[in-house]
């Protein structure tokens, strides 16, 4: 296994050890080992990596494993990545799996979880604010998050169709701004 491989492992098997809360607070670990400490990935390729991981049907931890690890050095880094983030949580499921019972109803444990929940929280509302940089957020275009979510939580439309036809409205703007001059220079950024 070549050194950028088994790099690409260590780094993806840390994410997947001591990160809790799943793939989203997994993202500003990746996002500060991948794009700052080794620069395998700018910024922009990061978001872009993440949007197609949030499309790509299965699991989103492994899904931005595969798609980064594909992406700095082809398919067996995606495989490498992919095995590196899910080891951990295979591991501990077993470990789980083997000793829950006995302990389920243990105070301390119920405690510990309740613990975790807000730090797993903060850890998913960081990756919303350094992606609301990097898409160049606007006050033009601040309606177009809050009303995803609205659609989404309050009536409870699913997010497939909301990525749809944001896709295909992108996809339509983007014709028309082309063929119109642009005006968008006095536009100020967050």
């Amino acid at each position: 296994m070549n050194s950028n491989l088994f790099q690409l492992f260590l780094i993806f098997l840390k994410i997947g050890a001591f990160t809790l809360g799943g793939g989203y607070a997994m993202v500003p670990i990746m996002e500060r080992d991948i794009v700052d400490r080794h620069q395998w990935l700018t910024r922009e390729e990061f978001v872009d990596v993440l949007i197609v991981a949030q499309s790509t049907p299965g699991l989103f931890a492994i899904n931005m494993a595969s798609h980064i690890g594909n992406k700095i050095t082809g398919l067996m880094g995606g495989v490498v990545a992919s095995i590196g983030v899910a080891l951990p949580s295979i591991i501990s499921i077993l470990l789980i799996a083997m000793f829950f019972r006995a302990y389920q109803d243990n105070v301390y444990i119920e405690k510990i979880f309740m613990g975790v929940r807000p730090a797993v929280v903060a850890l998913i509302a960081a990756p919303c604010f350094s992606m609301a940089r990097v898409a160049h957020l606007s006050l033009s275009n601040l309606w177009i998050p809050v009303v995803s979510c609205l659609l989404i939580t309050l009536f409870g439309v699913s997010p497939i169709w909301i990525v749809l036809v944001a896709g295909v409205a992108g996809y339509v703007w983007g014709r028309f701004k082309r063929q119109t001059p642009d005006d968008s220079d006095d536009e100020e950024d967050f």
